[in-house]
């Protein structure tokens, strides 16, 4: 994505990212070609993630791939000159398919665990949640602004960045009571959310 961050202050992965697309900003790609990868590399984590243990240690590292390279695409634009308002949606949507595809693969790849078939139900709460909850962001965006919805960097992350605790939790076993937790937790903060947006539209009514 972006830099929306206020003030100038960069998250570490956007910074490394930054490293990266200056070699890749002098190659025929373009940042809708890198967008697109990401969305297939989104995609493919879901699966692996549907498969269940053991498989789906390999869809936690690439959705943490996915999560850090969703910067490159704006990098490789702002270098070169190639930014536009359909490759910043397509961006935008191809993150929030690839968080969707992660939660409804997890949910998918956990019925067989504790969990039973509420895992899928989870799931899926979880993942049209997140997608919800980005919408709203941008229709937020589209309204009053991209400064609307900045996000802000403490110690190097922004609250998105929290996703990235996918992976070490897969790996070290704790997928489900991730899931429950997101599946219960996302919905609860969607409300949140549209009241929140609500409120901002105070000021419009009328």
């Amino acid at each position: 994505m972006g830099d929306n961050t206020p003030g100038g202050k960069i998250a570490l992965d956007q910074r490394l990212a930054r490293r990266l697309a200056g070699p890749l900003s002098r190659t025929p790609l373009t940042p809708n070609m890198v967008t697109a990868f990401n969305l297939v590399l989104g995609l493919a984590a879901g699966g692996l993630f549907a498969a269940g243990p053991p498989i789906h240690h390999w869809g936690a590292g690439l959705f943490a791939l996915a999560m850090w390279s969703d910067h490159l695409d704006g990098e490789i634009a702002r270098m070169t000159g190639r930014t536009s308002t359909f490759g910043h949606y397509f961006d935008h949507a191809a993150m929030m398919t690839t968080y969707l595809a992660m939660f409804v693969g997890a949910g998918i790849g956990l019925r067989q665990g504790w969990l039973g078939p509420w895992s899928m139900l989870l799931g899926l709460a979880a993942g049209l949640a997140v997608v919800t909850i980005f919408s709203i962001r941008m229709w937020l965006e589209v309204r009053d602004g991209l400064e609307t919805v900045q996000q802000t960097v403490r110690g190097g992350f922004e609250i998105e960045d929290t996703l990235y605790v996918v992976a070490p939790v897969t790996w070290l076993g704790g997928l489900a009571p991730f899931v429950l937790a997101a599946g219960i937790g996302a919905p609860l903060f969607l409300i949140y959310v549209i009241w929140d947006a609500w409120r901002r539209r105070a000021p419009h009514a009328g």
